[in-house]
């Protein structure tokens, strides 16, 4: 989706700026937002660049620079760190050949950290996307990240990745229990 069509979305007011901003980065193929869109953005909205680009740094959750395929974000809360977050992210980390805040090379995968994920129960957790996945341990990650790599390798239609519903009978997604 093209900039225009997705600001036409939106009404020319201030208080959508947080809305367009999520929508711009969720549909660009290197998941972050270009200096064009910030310009397009500042215009319908009636600010300044200066202005749309404070919020954009602001907020750790907006991206200018290239981002992945798949985001993988890793919780670092207290009770994933007890939990073994740190072995989860050297994991990862060597799995992927990247360092934390780091993309691929083939920009298939970006490994970043949050805060909290808000999924204690299930420490340790990383999402991939909008998919979170518990219970973490170093064999189950390599079955995660190979099913992303069987997608990345599929023709045509990419194959939905499993979770961990092969692992636990369940599959986390967007907050919500399946």
């Amino acid at each position: 989706m093209i900039i225009t069509e997705i600001l036409a979305k939106y009404k020319p007011e201030k208080d959508q700026l947080l809305m367009i901003l999520h929508e711009v980065q969720n549909t660009q193929a290197d998941h972050s937002i270009h200096q064009e869109d910030i310009t397009a953005i500042a215009q319908h909205l009636n600010l300044t660049t200066a202005q749309v680009v404070g919020v954009v740094n602001y907020y750790s959750m907006f991206h200018t620079e290239p981002r992945g395929k798949h985001i993988i974000t890793v919780c670092k809360s207290p009770v994933c760190h007890i939990k073994e977050a740190d072995a989860i992210i050297g994991h990862l980390e060597k799995a992927l050949g990247i360092k934390m805040g780091e993309t691929s090379a083939d920009a298939n995968f970006t490994l970043e950290h949050a805060e909290c994920l808000g999924r204690c129960d299930e420490a340790p957790v990383m999402s991939i996307n909008q998919d979170f996945y518990g219970h973490l341990n170093a064999q189950k990650i390599d079955e995660i990240l190979a099913q992303f790599e069987e997608k990345k390798t599929t023709k045509g239609e990419p194959k939905k990745a499993k979770g961990l519903k092969g692992l636990f009978g369940k599959k986390l997604k967007n907050h919500a229990r399946n």
